[in-house]
C-alpha cells in the first residue's frame, strides 16, 4: 500500500468528510497529490491529522494548524494534506481554485 492510500485510509478510519485527491504534479512542483477533506469540528480535524501522521508511517516535513485546526496542513512532499472544517474548506475552495488538476478520488460520504 502506497502512501496516499494509506493516507487516504487514515482520514476515512477517523470519519473524514468529502475526501477530494487533487493530483497537481502536472500543475506545480510543490507537489504532486493533495488531499483535501474536513471534518465536523476542530476536535475530529485533529483526529483525523493524528491518525493520518501515525498510518503513514512518515514525519512529515511539516505540519501547520493543528493547534487551532481550522485548516490543518501536512506536508509529506509528494502529498499535501488539507484537514478545513467545513466553513474554511467553504472560505478557500481548494477545489476550485485547482480545479485544472485531475480528480483522483471524491467521496462524499459523511
Amino acid at each position: 500500500m502506497g502512501l496516499l492510500d494509506q493516507i487516504v485510509q487514515a482520514a476515512e478510519e477517523k470519519k473524514a468528510q468529502d475526501i477530494s485527491v487533487l493530483k497537481v504534479s502536472e500543475l506545480t512542483t510543490i507537489a504532486d497529490f493533495f488531499l483535501i477533506t474536513s471534518g465536523s469540528s476542530v476536535t475530529q480535524n485533529q483526529a483525523i491529522a493524528d491518525e493520518i501522521l501515525k498510518k503513514s508511517g512518515q514525519k512529515p516535513l511539516s505540519v501547520e494548524g493543528y493547534d487551532l485546526a481550522e485548516w490543518i496542513l501536512i506536508d509529506f512532499g509528494e502529498i499535501i494534506v488539507h484537514i478545513f472544517t467545513e466553513e474554511k474548506r467553504a472560505t478557500y475552495n481548494l477545489e476550485s481554485l485547482w480545479a485544472d488538476a485531475e480528480k483522483l478520488i471524491r467521496r462524499d460520504e459523511n
